[in-house]
């Protein structure tokens, strides 16, 4: 075979090779994640003193009523010392019940922790190097062990904490570590809430008042983790999905607030607040099925 035969067949061949190996990886790789759609089927009005801030179902003991937190749920015990903001709490499917809390000024947050028999204990984490002293959220694994917790303001991280009082590795008596981060391929602003929908999908309300990042302000976002949260770092994958409710009888700023999904139910609540005098009046919890 002449030279310049042979030279020709042997490009084919390895361009066939890498067609076919380009072929092999596509198949092998995992889908890209698929965007929900969730619809509007109705709402409640949120209370501005206990409803303003937060919401979760609780799930045990059977038959509970879900919970709220607002300026009105701070215990004074626990406003006498500083803790004067409570952000968006949730549940375990075990019963264990956690609100995450802030101060003005310090070098710490805190998460009150409630057990399934009642008992209150207190867990305080030592913010690390850059981290913002805000406690928006916390959002724990459908495992139990590990929970989610979130910065306000312009980011590209959520924290991930052991579980207090779940997790065996955490005591009241002892700083709260961070085990790992969820890093964000997306920035995200001013998130007031994320649950999980499945063990590496979460939904979060976002407070984002510019819309320069999704093209819409106050979006729902869905959030796909690369793996199950845990000691390792893992990758988010984010998608804004549709701007939450603003209806009001007042004009002027709302304000997107805390996020529960009801696994029993398939429901998904968001509060958002109205603007002006009509946070009295006509502030929502916004319920939302997929579709």
């Amino acid at each position: 075979m002449p030279l310049r035969t042979r030279q020709r067949c042997r490009a084919a061949l390895t361009g066939l090779v890498a067609l076919a190996t380009a072929a092999a990886v596509l198949s092998t790789a995992p889908p890209a994640s698929a965007a929900d759609t969730w619809t509007e089927v109705g709402s409640d009005r949120a209370d501005p003193l206990t409803e303003s801030q937060g919401l979760t179902s609780v799930e045990v003991p059977a038959n509970s009523a879900n919970r709220y937190t607002g300026i009105g749920t701070i215990p004074v015990s626990v406003s006498s010392r500083g803790w004067n903001h409570v952000g968006d709490p949730d549940a375990s499917y075990d019963g264990y019940y956690i609100e995450p809390y802030q101060a003005d000024s310090g070098t710490a947050k805190m998460y009150r922790v409630q057990s399934p028999g009642g008992a209150w204990s207190e867990y305080v984490h030592t913010l690390g190097g850059g981290e913002a002293l805000n406690n928006s959220w916390v959002a724990i694994a459908p495992s139990g062990q590990w929970m989610l917790s979130g910065e306000y303001g312009t980011m590209t991280r959520f924290l991930v904490f052991p579980t207090p009082g779940v997790n065996a590795s955490t005591s009241p008596s002892a700083n709260l570590p961070q085990a790992s981060t969820v890093t964000l391929d997306h920035a995200v602003r001013d998130v007031q809430g994320c649950d999980f929908v499945t063990a590496t999908r979460l939904l979060c309300s976002s407070d984002d008042p510019a819309g320069t990042l999704f093209g819409i302000t106050k979006p729902l976002l869905q959030i796909d983790l690369a793996a199950e949260p845990g000691a390792s770092d893992v990758t988010g994958h984010v998608t804004a999905l549709r701007q939450l409710p603003l209806r009001s009888s007042c004009s002027g700023t709302f304000e997107a607030e805390g996020i529960d999904y009801d696994r029993r139910t398939g429901t998904l609540r968001v509060i958002v607040v109205s603007p002006g005098f009509c946070v009295l009046t006509d502030s929502k919890t916004y319920r939302f099925t997929k579709s």
